[in-house]
């Protein structure tokens, strides 16, 4: 879709960024709340730095009840979309299913899966091989469906492999979260871009490089082009800027409190159509140690860099279908180089990831080793979550210091089925109307309250 070259005087507002975050405030702003000149500024092509190289995934399934909230109201959004626009995004709700091999797993499954439901993300039915167990609703695959919401976890290994016949036979429990599937994050993003064109936004083909200020309140945005910079008159600016989140909150002179971890994907041609195209998104929560050779044991021991892949594993390794009943095609991701990391495009990408996350993949389905000795070359890219420590998002005020800034940024791994409704929050601040309480989880003034920062200081970050 062309861009606009030449920038307007004056703007109603300036977004920056044109991924998902950016995407979704134009179409709540311009579209739905009819704010007049909607600019977005981006350097790149729409969706193209981190919003492509996503999971494309959506789930209500959380332990945090902010979170719970926004991804409901999220996923009302995109049902509302769907239906208005004859499903043009591909929206399913496949569900997600959670795995574990151990007891000990199988317990926690059951800990998290009664305080999230507690929490409001919907019922939780247990099956234990009993005659008197609920039955279990089969989701109707790659089609939009409301189901049974809330989630199934099935605490009996029969029925599990009954109704999941192609997961390891070992595996002892699992989870099916239902409310919860994926899309296309590209197709989600031009429909809002689309419309919010419609209704008079523009985007622009530059980069933002400064916030002019009059006292406390916004009054510009100036940009850079060609080699020029022009400044765009306006009364409010959105820094929607991804992995650039906190470098684009700096023009404005306020520090984010973000950090950054590289992700990985694997797009995967399986054509021996081993993975079975009906499956949710599969998610092996224990740890995982690979079986490697002898061979490949004694020539990873020998570098530091590559010994750590000898011990056990993080959690964590997924898949999940991609494209319809006739497609081959699935996505496989492993985050094993858990951490933060400094930001860097373009990054490098393990020589050894492909091998590692094929034999993660094998220990959901076993039958998946035959890649292995195959010599596949599949296509790897990924991104950055940028995150705050407890990875819960920024949408608001940038800073109570400066009238008219508003933020919308550190959406994690969690961009495509936080974005819906984190624009139509932002949108509601911007336009001076109340917010739900479980929305100020999310303001960044939250970090000015002493005693939630001490309660920061006891928590791991959060990590999907």
């Amino acid at each position: 879709m062309a861009r606009e070259l030449t920038p307007p005087a004056r703007a109603g507002a300036v977004i920056c960024g044109a991924g998902v975050a950016g995407l979704s405030a134009a179409w709540h702003l311009a579209a739905r709340r009819g704010l007049e000149q909607v600019v977005l500024v981006d350097p790149r092509p729409p969706l193209t730095l981190t919003s492509d190289k996503s999971t494309e995934c959506y789930r209500n399934w959380w332990p945090d009840r902010p979170m719970i909230e926004l991804t409901a109201r999220s996923i009302a959004l995109l049902d509302e979309l769907a239906a208005d626009s004859d499903d043009a995004f591909a929206l399913n709700r496949n569900g997600y299913l959670y795995l574990t091999a151990t007891a000990a797993g199988a317990a926690a499954l059951e800990r998290g899966a009664r305080q999230i439901s507690t929490a409001g993300a919907g019922d939780l039915r247990l099956h234990r091989g009993d005659p008197a167990d609920p039955p279990w609703q089969a989701p109707h695959w790659n089609r939009l469906e409301a189901g049974p919401g809330g989630a199934d976890l099935f605490l009996d290994a029969e029925q599990l492999r009954r109704c999941f016949p192609w997961v390891t036979p070992d595996a002892v429990a699992g989870l099916h979260a239902r409310a919860c599937g994926w899309l296309s994050a590209q197709q989600l993003g031009m429909l809002w871009l689309e419309r919010a064109r419609a209704a008079g936004a523009q985007l622009i083909e530059a980069a933002v490089v400064g916030v002019a200020r009059e006292g406390r309140r916004v009054v510009g945005v100036d940009i850079a082009r060609r080699g020029q910079v022009d400044r765009i008159a306006t009364p409010c600016f959105v820094d929607a800027a991804g992995p650039f989140v906190a470098d684009v909150a700096a023009f404005a002179g306020v520090e984010l409190p973000v950090r950054h971890e590289l992700h990985l994907k694997v797009f995967f041609d399986d054509e021996l159509r081993v993975l079975p195209r009906e499956a949710p998104l599969a998610i092996w929560t224990d740890p995982v140690t690979i079986a490697w050779s002898e061979e490949e044991r004694a020539a990873l021991a020998e570098d530091p860099g590559t010994a750590p892949l000898l011990a056990p594993l993080p959690a964590g390794v997924h898949f999940r279908p991609e494209g319809g009943l006739d497609s081959r095609s699935a996505i496989l991701l492993w985050n094993y180089h858990s951490g933060a990391t400094e930001r860097a495009f373009p990054f490098e990408i393990d020589p050894l990831h492909l091998a590692v996350v094929l034999r993660g993949v094998s220990r959901i389905v076993p039958r998946f080793s035959v890649y292995l000795e195959r010599g596949r070359r599949p296509y790897v890219d990924g991104g950055y979550y940028t995150k705050t420590a407890e990875n819960r998002p920024l949408i608001g005020p940038l800073s109570p210091q400066l009238e008219g800034a508003w933020v919308l940024g550190a959406l994690s791994g969690f961009g495509i089925m936080a974005a819906p409704a984190a624009g139509e929050l932002l949108a509601a601040q911007i336009a001076g109307e109340a917010i739900p309480d479980w929305a100020r989880a999310f303001l960044p003034g939250r970090y000015d309250d002493p005693d939630y920062r001490r309660r920061l200081a006891t928590l791991d970050s959060g990590q999907l």
